[in-house]
């Protein structure tokens, strides 16, 4: 059954609750980290087929993130945009010590 949230910030602290195991957010990190490292080269080498690699890249492994250590399904499949929005957010608060991984 879907959720309704009445703002982003509601959404986002239903989406920590389904990122609480550290290795699912460890594969987001690094799906993320290799999202941007990626897109740098395309642009960098005007490469533009590595453009393809992203999506595979960053929800390859947060997919794989939520089968193996999550253990539920990705909030993705359900809420898209939210779920794009809260995963550069976790990714920020990682970076700054928000949420530990």
């Amino acid at each position: 059954m879907k959720q309704e949230f009445k703002n982003f910030e509601e959404f986002y602290q239903f989406y920590l609750e389904e990122h609480s195991n550290k290795y699912c957010r460890r594969m987001h990190f690094i799906g993320s980290s290799l999202v941007v490292a990626v897109l740098f080269m395309s642009l960098i080498t005007q490469c533009w087929w590595l453009l393809i690699l992203l999506p595979l890249l960053g929800y390859g492994f947060a997919w794989l993130g939520h089968f193996i250590y999550e253990g539920n399904k990705p909030a993705t499949f359900t809420y898209p945009l939210y779920s794009l929005m809260a995963d550069w957010v976790m990714i920020k608060d990682i970076i700054t010590r928000k949420v530990s991984i």
